[in-house]
């Protein structure tokens, strides 16, 4: 019995030393594999030096997310006109700020980098912004008549109808010495244009907020795809998935998604019945989920439930928190700098009239509006930035390249700010979208919506629904900063603040403020 034991015991040794060293074989493999693919990945990025970086950390502790725009502007002039940016010691991307080498990026059509883009599809499915190749074109073909100025002309209206909500919220708000901050009604004022533009729903969510679930899940959600791409433990798909910023996640989404599949699900209940699809065909304009349940292609063939699912929370994620940031910063600009704020409502009142609704017609009246609109957005990008993964190799101008499957990063937020492009970046000056000036520019100094192939299929809508609010922000109310509560721009998916964005707000009397 004793020799059977001595047996068992050896035998369980013998087999734990042959473990042991099997581990330890395996971890040596993959420090060695580790080492050769940090080797060439210093060897293909080379030739684009950025700011020193730590082998395992890369230059992730070197930037704190209140400091990370001041430090990348710091950088882009030190390293312009691109330099690597290491995102723990195994991803550098190539972080691109100046016109040329954006130009050369988006004149190509490369996809979008699933690397940065990759976690949100959980989300928003794969729809037109992370779709690639044959599928991505068709999508593409498919939603542009959704954007068509006979579709966008009457939502004017609508959008018209939701900015009065908000800004009747906001008479009940004011006082004297207390700021109001603007983010979170500018935020519910998009998601119920975009549901009455998009999907012919009437929600009141900026009143009753039955839909607050909703919009609190499109927060968490923008804030925790940015801190699972910003901290390098997350990177993992099953860490991710067991911490609890990962629960926390994957909760959001199916909030966002029950929102979503709600809609649908209703909208294809009326499809059923051929009188409804002869109601919708005839009905005074078509919505964005009309389109996607109606489009075929050249074959006679429609978009499946599950793109169509994508495609409607890809638009509601893409048409509502970015163009809500876009807002929020142009009001805050017109507060800041009151000289223009006033031109703006001059121009706005002598287009208007006696009328406190815009229609369709006065947008392409409003120039210095649209001036000022620009001017925000290239001093406030509510996209910070843009990734592509190289699809074949690159050259860009000066001679230096990058091979295919590498990461790029176009820093519209930093390429914005440029010095060798724009004089006095920080002076917030409308007329350098004057005509003039805007013919001198090099044609990609500007890309609030990114440019070529794959720009933002959207822009006009967006650009559409920003006029609108400013417009009738500005009969209705003088602007101004809260001293108190500078904001704090900070990047996530979209351009936000750290602080929010607070105002003070005087109510204008007579018609029109004047």
């Amino acid at each position: 019995m004793a020799y059977v034991l001595e047996e068992i015991v050896r035998l369980s040794l013998s087999t734990l030393s042959l473990s042991a060293g099997f581990c330890l074989i395996l971890t040596l493999l993959k420090v060695l594999q580790l080492y050769w693919k940090k080797k060439e990945l210093i060897k293909i990025y080379e030739s684009f030096p950025g700011p020193p970086s730590h082998w395992l950390y890369g230059h992730n502790h070197k930037i704190r997310q209140r400091e990370e725009l001041n430090t990348l502007l710091s950088w882009s002039e030190k390293y312009s006109p691109a330099f690597t940016r290491w995102f723990g010691g195994f991803m550098p991307v190539l972080v691109i700020t100046h016109p040329d080498f954006a130009k050369a990026v988006f004149g190509r059509g490369d996809p979008k980098s699933m690397t940065s883009y990759g976690p949100l599809v959980p989300w928003i499915g794969k729809g037109l912004l992370v779709l690639d190749g044959p599928k991505w074109f068709k999508h593409r073909r498919m939603l542009t008549p959704a954007f068509h100025y006979n579709v966008l002309k009457p939502y004017v209206t609508l959008i018209s109808d939701s900015t009065k909500v908000m800004l009747d919220k906001w008479e009940q708000l004011i006082t004297q010495k207390k700021s109001v901050e603007l983010f979170e009604h500018v935020s519910l004022m998009t998601l119920d244009s975009l549901m009455k533009c998009a999907f012919s729903c009437s929600s009141n969510c900026q009143v009753d907020n039955d839909l607050d679930y909703y919009v609190r899940a499109v927060y968490d959600l923008t804030y925790l795809v940015f801190q699972r791409f910003r901290f390098s433990f997350y990177h993992s798909d099953f860490l991710y998935r067991i911490s609890a910023q990962g629960r926390r996640f994957h909760e959001a989404c199916r909030l966002a998604h029950l929102h979503t599949d709600k809609i649908i699900s209703e909208r294809k209940k009326l499809l059923q019945d051929e009188r409804e699809v002869e109601k919708i065909q005839k009905k005074r304009y078509l919505d964005f989920l009309d389109i996607l349940l109606c489009t075929k292609d050249e074959n006679g063939d429609g978009l499946s439930d599950e793109d169509v699912r994508a495609e409607v929370d890809t638009f509601m994620f893409e048409g509502h928190d970015t163009t809500a940031s876009g807002i929020s910063w142009l009001l805050y600009c017109m507060a800041r700098y009151p000289e223009h704020q006033q031109r703006c409502r001059k121009e706005i009142q002598e287009i208007l009239g006696d009328r406190d609704t815009v229609q369709w017609e006065d947008l392409s009246k409003m120039n210095y509006t649209t001036m000022c609109i620009k001017e925000s957005m290239r001093l406030y990008s509510p996209v910070p930035a843009v990734w592509r993964q190289l699809s074949k190799s690159i050259t860009f101008i000066d001679g230096r390249s990058l091979p295919k499957d590498s990461l790029v990063s176009v820093n519209i937020y930093a390429l914005h700010w440029n010095r060798s492009v724009w004089k006095d970046p920080e002076v917030f000056d409308p007329m350098r979208f004057s005509p003039e000036n805007s013919s001198q520019r090099h044609s990609h100094a500007f890309l609030p919506f990114a440019a070529g192939s794959r720009n933002c299929i959207g822009q006009q809508f967006a650009m559409n629904e920003m006029k609108v609010a400013l417009a009738l922000t500005l009969l209705r109310f003088d602007l101004f900063p809260d001293p108190a509560k500078p904001p704090e721009p900070m990047p996530q998916l979209i351009l936000k603040s750290q602080n929010g964005i607070h105002l003070l707000l005087r109510r204008l009397h007579g018609d029109h403020g004047n």
